[in-house]
């Protein structure tokens, strides 16, 4: 009798042990299912997984539409505009830079070889607003070194004028591109509470597309003014160092007219 019921016990625990594995084995098949299910399914909480695939230049695109044709347009002309007469400004301070030291050294040595008219020549094929201002310099130099000085520095103004040349433009696309900006910025919001007005509620649908008129003509033009400003501090920065060179290379000058006239 003990075997017996020590058999059915045994016999009874095996059964309990076969039906808690096969439970388990189909809540993991059934776990698998849902996880391969849910990874199946588009997440909601990502909105952007769409979009990210697009190419950038089709995001820029989408983007210029819905802020409005009539406003993004100005504000990318103001870019290009002012991206033009930057580009143009850097290649001729880049054309205007030269090596200063070197040319009045070059200069000493035309005068001593032959003369004025030697030293007008070596200005007169060197580019660059340092050597004109040297060749105006040299043309009055049978008036005296006062007259020198004088021609120098009347030129000399001259040649700073033409190094700033465009920046007031610069200056006016800078200011101007966030204004446009602000400008779409209130119409949008004109519109939002027009549509607010038509359709007698305040929801989000209703006002959005004003609101992302708004915001989107304000960060273009905001984009603009930032990279002009980049420009227009670097051009400044690109004058005022070549104005320094400038009046340390004409004093030099005048002490070489100074050294030769003796």
């Amino acid at each position: 009798m003990f075997l017996a019921v020590a058999g059915l016990m045994a016999i009874s625990a095996q059964n309990a042990v076969a039906q808690d594995s096969t439970q388990t084995d189909e809540q993991n098949v059934a776990t698998e299912q849902v996880a391969a299910e849910e990874a199946a399914e588009p997440t909601a909480a990502d909105p952007f997984s769409a979009s990210s695939d697009e190419p950038v230049y089709q995001q820029i695109k989408t983007k210029f539409i819905e802020g409005g044709p009539e406003f993004m347009a100005t504000v990318i002309l103001c870019l290009i505009l002012g991206l033009a007469i930057a580009i143009e400004r850097i290649i001729y301070l880049n054309l205007a830079t030269t090596k200063n030291e070197k040319l009045v050294a070059d200069l000493e040595e035309a005068l001593k070889a032959g003369g004025v008219e030697k030293a007008k020549d070596l200005c007169r094929d060197t580019r660059g607003p340092v050597a004109s201002i040297f060749y105006e310099g040299l043309s009055r130099y049978d008036q005296g070194l006062e007259n020198v000085e004088k021609a120098i520095t009347s030129y000399g103004s001259v040649q700073m004028g033409k190094l700033e040349s465009g920046l007031s433009w610069i200056a006016l696309f800078i200011a101007l591109a966030p204004m446009l900006g602000f400008l779409g910025t209130v119409i949008g919001m004109v519109g939002a509470f027009d549509a607010i007005e038509a359709a007698g509620d305040i929801s989000p649908t209703v006002v959005a597309g004003g609101i992302k008129v708004a915001l989107i003509t304000t960060i273009a033009g905001l984009i603009v003014a930032i990279i002009l400003q980049i420009f227009y501090n670097y051009i400044v920065a690109k004058i005022d160092s070549i104005v320094s060179d400038m009046e340390s290379a004409s004093i030099d000058f005048v002490d070489v007219l100074s050294q030769y006239k003796k």
